[in-house]
């Protein structure tokens, strides 16, 4: 789909690439910005350089992807670098993701990126705020969400964008604390979990840090659920994310209320072509149904 019209933005594809994946340097994500995504999300950023869990942190299984990569990072001024390189080659919209571990944080780093190397911030509010006594994410109440959404919102004038998790409950709840606040639109979802797999001949997990976040295909409902829910509860935007892998999971999404689609793990099945696919197969499928596209967004909710 073409030319689709997101807040104050104007994707001339539909497609996102999700945070995570193939979105540490610059070149990889023009690379997937000239092979048909509407916009590329770099992986999340933090303020200084993070080292992330040591290896093993990936383990692929049967219906999806467990991961525990620790939330590595090249640091802020590094990041920038490489966000430059694909927003002056590429006319696809850059969104710089963002992560940190209290308000003040986010804020700081958050102030650091301008037009010059992005379109927009995503506002990564699954870690733990370490100023929690407990370490509870930010995406785990709306107070704190929309702590963090309000203290970000005053820190630039990029289009705001706050990834949601599914962890939590009440979502359409605390997407509507971040609307409040100052948020533009809301991404959803982050990784499901965490969950575990054990290798049944070493009996021991299989990815160093024991548990991780879930991806893949097997998330795509919870990832309708959550987007259904967010829809009904605010007026904002939405990129709907989670276990896409063919231009039906797509369209779920979308009817479901997302005006654009994410992809991650889905790369991994599909290549850099799933964009392509799915884009000519919603088109397909509009055509066939008589559709327009705006009429696609949140016909759940209408029908």
């Amino acid at each position: 789909m073409e030319n689709i019209k997101f807040g104050k933005l104007l994707f001339k594809r539909n497609g996102i690439l999700a945070s995570g994946i193939l979105g540490v340097t610059g070149h990889s994500l023009l690379k997937v910005a000239n092979s048909g995504a509407g916009g590329v999300t770099s992986k999340s950023i933090s303020r200084e350089k993070r080292k992330g869990h040591p290896p093993p942190v990936v383990q692929v299984f049967e219906h999806g992807v467990i991961n525990a990569v620790g939330l590595s990072s090249l640091g802020i001024e590094e990041s920038l670098k490489e966000l430059k390189i694909v927003k002056s080659n590429s006319s696809a919209i850059v969104i710089a993701s963002i992560f940190a571990g209290s308000i003040e944080e986010f804020s700081e780093t958050a102030s650091f990126i301008t037009e010059e190397y992005a379109d927009a911030i995503e506002v990564n509010i699954s870690c733990p705020n370490v100023s929690d006594e407990f370490g509870l994410p930010f995406a785990a109440s709306p107070q704190m969400a929309a702590k963090v959404t309000l203290a970000v919102r005053k820190a630039t004038k990029l289009p705001l964008i706050i990834k949601l998790s599914p962890n939590f409950p009440n979502i359409g709840i605390i997407a509507k604390a971040c609307e409040i606040n100052g948020a533009d639109a809301i991404s959803a979802i982050n990784t499901v979990g965490p969950g575990m797999i054990i290798d049944i001949n070493t009996y021991k997990p299989k990815i160093s840090n024991k548990k991780g976040g879930l991806s893949g295909k097997c998330i795509l409902p919870i990832a309708v659920r959550c987007v259904y829910e967010i829809y009904q509860s605010v007026t904002l935007p939405i990129i709907g994310m989670g276990g896409i892998t063919t231009y039906e999971d797509a369209i779920q999404i979308i009817m479901a209320g997302a005006t654009l689609y994410g992809v991650g793990t889905g790369i991994l099945y599909e290549g850099l072509e799933i964009f392509d696919k799915i884009n000519n197969g919603i088109k397909n499928f509009l055509k066939e149904k008589k559709l327009s596209y705006e009429e696609l967004v949140g016909i759940s909710h209408k029908t």
